[in-house]
């Protein structure tokens, strides 16, 4: 079998002048118009889908981001294995992740909105957002200034390293993928059954 890890070719390897960096902007430009674009016509971009979804009543949320994990992670893990791709795992941080997701979410809370689809939603005419995305950057800018010392202290608490769930599981890839992908269907097809939206 191709070791994915060896086989992917190394983006370092080009010096500062050889490397065009047009492409790049132009491409990742244009898929951040089509994902806000997706998003919003997903609904996702509007106030009241968002706030349904943290009332239990509106899972459209839900079902498109549990259609993104499936498809995300099917493509990335073939491509993976297939060596057309190098995974970047970030490392798994108790602490970070604990206190990182309770910020999230309650910023999310109290604004109705998450930094993608409260773009989406600055991008249809939303003004509401612009206070999320001045948040945004504030909270970008403590962070940056806070980062010397939670490197020090929260990124230490219970930092696993570079994990994943099958290999913590003890589980091969491939069978995590096709059974994890397998039950986020089975979700996603409940939740189509038996909820309004």
């Amino acid at each position: 079998m191709i070791d994915p890890g060896k086989a992917v070719k190394k983006w370092g390897k080009k010096s500062a002048r050889q490397v065009n960096a047009a492409p790049e902007l132009i491409a990742g430009t244009m898929f951040g118009l089509a994902f806000g674009f997706l998003l919003q016509k997903g609904g996702v971009g509007k106030f009241h889908v968002l706030i349904g979804q943290l009332l239990l009543q509106d899972f459209t949320v839900v079902k498109i981001m549990l259609t993104a994990i499936v498809v995300g992670m099917i493509g990335v893990f073939t491509l993976h294995h297939f060596a057309k791709v190098n995974l970047h795992i970030k490392p798994t941080r108790i602490g970070s992740n604990i206190i990182g997701g309770l910020l999230f979410g309650a910023g999310f809370a109290l604004m109705g909105y998450c930094p993608g689809t409260a773009a989406a939603a600055l991008g249809q005419g939303s003004w509401d957002a612009l206070f999320g995305m001045a948040g945004l950057i504030a909270g970008s800018w403590m962070f940056a200034e806070l980062s010397g010392w939670t490197k020090r202290t929260i990124e230490n608490w219970g930092d696993l390293g570079k994990v994943l769930l099958p290999d913590l599981l003890h589980v091969p890839r491939g069978v995590f993928v096709v059974g994890f992908a397998t039950a986020l269907t089975a979700l996603l097809v409940l939740l189509e059954r038996f909820t309004t939206r």
